[in-house]
């Protein structure tokens, strides 16, 4: 039996790219579907290299699972500790614009008592360099 690239990256639990990976360097063998132009392994060697393992979040029957009271649960706890994380990132976010706001804010008033402090005038000119011309040395 000939799995797509979809089919054996839910029948190992690992990603599209990571079995791309094996086929491109030729350690998994694997072949592309000339109508499609999708790869086709076969199931025997995909299991050669990776050995079947617990299906990938969002990819494989975990989804297609009947909802019970705990897995409702579970999935609601879940949520609500991806939104503390987001509230974290956002307050960590806001806090470090806002250190950032007052470091410019007195690195301006550092550069402006510098400023004050040093002469601002600008340089002399350089002193022209002595011309050599060569007819001189012609004689």
């Amino acid at each position: 039996m000939s799995y797509t690239l979809t089919q054996a990256s839910r029948a190992c639990g690992k990603s599209k790219a990571t079995l791309l990976r094996p086929i491109r360097s030729g350690r998994l063998s694997g072949a592309r579907d000339d109508i499609a132009g999708s790869w086709l392994i076969e199931e025997s060697e995909l299991h050669r290299v990776f050995p079947p393992g617990a299906a990938v979040p969002g990819m494989a029957a975990g989804n297609d699972a009947p909802r019970t009271p705990d897995r409702t649960a579970e999935l609601e706890a879940r949520i609500a500790e991806m939104q503390e994380a987001a509230r974290l990132r956002d307050d960590t976010i806001a806090d470090l614009r806002r250190r950032l706001d007052t470091a410019t804010e007195q690195l301006g008033d550092a550069l402006q008592q510098v400023r004050l402090l040093t002469d601002q005038r600008a340089p002399p000119p350089p002193e022209p360099l002595p011309r050599h011309r060569w007819w001189h040395r012609r004689r």
